[in-house]
């Protein structure tokens, strides 16, 4: 058995000297060890934090994939849409000379020419072409684009409220 547990000094000559040695040494080593789990945690954290940032970053160039990909395939869809469109107008050309004169079921033609030439030329061009157009066009006509943005809304409202019903 240790002496030092047991010994006490009456007279208060030191006899503590060794408890307080004991309790110092204790005290160092809890700083040690609280140290070495404050760089454990921080290791860890850096390690999640690289991990996160790799991830997120491979996270952003599929959203950037996956959002091109929307864009090609919206693009296609509105083209077709608008050849169509044009089609229907091209090819009811001949009810409109019939009910209402050739003059204006010519323009019926013009016009239907007119919007399948669009469709091509929305075919035919690249996302960042398109992207540019819009900027120009905005730059230009702030308000007929604030206008056909209302517009827009309104219909994509309607559909939806008209869908969800």
């Amino acid at each position: 058995m240790d002496d030092s547990f047991t010994t006490s000094d009456t007279q208060g000559t030191g006899g503590d000297a060794p408890a307080k040695e004991r309790f110092a040494k204790a005290m160092e080593e809890a700083k040690a060890g609280a140290q070495a789990l404050g760089k454990e945690a921080q290791d860890r954290a850096d390690l999640y934090r690289e991990k996160i940032s790799s991830t997120s970053g491979e996270w952003a160039e599929q959203a950037k994939e996956r959002a091109s990909g929307l864009a090609i395939e919206g693009k296609a869809k509105a083209s077709e849409a608008i050849a169509g469109l044009g089609k229907l107008v091209a090819d009811n050309a001949g009810l409109i000379d019939e009910k209402v004169g050739p003059k204006y079921g010519e323009y019926a033609r013009s016009a239907g020419e007119s919007i399948q030439d669009a469709a091509a030329r929305l075919e035919a061009k690249e996302l960042n072409d398109l992207a540019d157009d819009a900027k120009e066009f905005v730059r230009n006509s702030p308000g007929l684009a604030i206008g056909l943005a209302a517009v827009v809304g309104f219909v994509l409202a309607r559909a939806f409220k008209g869908s969800s019903d």
